[in-house]
This record gives C-alpha cells, structure tokens and sequence, in this order.
C-alpha cells in the first residue's frame, strides 16, 4: 500500500493548491490512499460540509482534524454521518464523531486514527492511553494503520513514534504547520515524521496574515488573525508499506505555486 498524507489545509489558497495539485499527485502515485488533515480548511478554523464535499469530489479518500475541530458550528449537523472524516479520539467520551475509521480503496484497507496532544494545547483525555487502546482493538483485523498525531510540542510527538513503533504503520505530526526535515522508518518498521507541514498560504505566518502576527509580537495586543492570501504551497509525506503492514519508506513532498511542475 502507498499512502500520501496533504499537510493541513489552510483556507482558500489550501483549497486552491489542494485543487491544482492533486491530480498531479494522483498521476504520480495512480494507485496511492490519499488522505488530508482538513482542520483549518475553513478560513484556517475547522472545516464545512461544502469544502469536505469539495475535497472527496476532488479524490482525497479520508480526512483527519485537530484543534480546531469544532470552530464552524455546521460540523454538529454532519460529522456524526461522515464515516470518512475523523477528529481527535481522545476528545472525553461522548463527544460527536469518530477517532477513527476505515478508508476502503479498491482491495485494500487503511485504518486512520487522529489523536490531539495536551502540551500546550488544551488537556483532553490521554493520547497515548487512547492510542493504546485503539491499536489493540484494531490490530487482529486491520494491517495499515495511519495516525495523525496533531500536537504542539515535537517531544510529545516524538515521544507518540517511539510509543506506536512496530504496532501501526505509520505516525504523522500535523498542527505546527512547518515540514520537518527527521522523515524515517523507525526500528519497529513505522513510518514517521514529527510535522508534514502546511497546504496554504506561502508568505504568511503558519497561514495568517503576517503583519498582524507580528503586530501580535511586538505589542502583545489583542489582533485579529486571518488567512493570508497570494502564492501556495503544498507540504506532504508519502509513504510505501509492506504486505506486513510496516513501513519500506517515508519521503517529503514540497510543492511551491512558483516552480516548474512535473508532468
């Protein structure tokens, strides 16, 4: 199995380059599950039934969220009923959706499973005892397991690879919005990356407008964030998978509006 993770999706210029380079990448990788963190696809916060619509219309097979989850209030009307979109399972039970779900692709399964960190982010239920908890109950039925780990702090997801190595197939960071260059296959055989990066706006902050983060920094004033605008960029992992369920290799993907695209 070949499986390529798309890095969160920022607002419309994520939308935009989603849209450009997506059938590009469904050429290159025919045969490939194509998954997307969709959590700042909305004006960089949460997602909405249209733009879920959009990115399956579009190929995208299953999509994980984050933080942001719950910031468009239409999500209540929907997420109970997308068996292809998943927010973090270590939300308290009882909160609406699913942790994880199974993408179908021709003849193949792929588990996907989206926990939150707590560091610095706000303290939910354990990640680690929640993925835990998952994987045993996965694991005498389903061989490809991806996690997207959508967490703050590079220790904690560092710390979640070593934790998962060798019982899923693959761990991904999403959130901090910057590609991290540590892509490898752990000993146990699990793919990792502690950040995919972003799908959005180039020039901006992690997405947002950049004059008023930095109007943030150096006041400490209240600013109202928004998603910036101009040229895209497109962050992704992918990644190739034994019969065995564990990981041959992990490679970056970084597509920019202004290079020269392959064929």
């Amino acid at each position: 199995m070949k499986i390529v993770f798309i890095g969160d999706i920022v607002g419309s210029v994520g939308r935009k380059a989603l849209k450009a380079m997506l059938p590009k990448l469904k050429h290159a990788h025919p045969n490939a599950v194509f998954i997307a963190n969709g959590e700042n696809a909305a004006a960089g916060r949460g997602i909405t039934a249209a733009i879920a619509r959009e990115f399956y219309d579009w190929g995208i097979h299953g999509l994980t969220m984050g933080n942001h989850t719950w910031d468009q209030k239409e999500i209540f009307d929907f997420i109970d009923d997308d068996e292809r979109m998943v927010r973090p399972a270590n939300f308290p039970p009882g909160t609406p959706g699913r942790g994880h779900t199974v993408i179908k692709v021709k003849d193949k399964e792929l588990v996907i499973v989206n926990l939150q960190g707590r560091t610095f982010l706000p303290p939910i239920d354990c990640p680690f005892r929640k993925a835990d908890e998952i994987v045993e109950a996965l694991k005498k039925k389903y061989k490809y397991v991806l996690v997207d780990f959508h967490a703050e702090a590079t220790s904690e997801k560092i710390a979640m690879g070593w934790h998962l190595d060798g019982r899923v197939s693959a761990v991904v960071g999403t959130h901090t919005h910057v590609q991290t260059n540590d892509n490898r296959v752990l000993p146990g055989g699990t793919a990792y990356v502690t950040d995919v990066g972003m799908t959005g706006p180039r020039d901006g902050i992690l997405g947002m407008e950049r004059l008023a983060v930095l109007q943030k920094f150096k006041t400490q004033l209240p600013v109202r964030f928004v998603t910036d605008e101009g040229k895209w960029h497109l962050n992704a992992v992918v990644i190739e998978l034994h019969d065995t369920g564990l990981a041959k290799n992990i490679q970056l993907v970084r597509f920019d509006e202004d290079q020269v695209w392959f064929d």
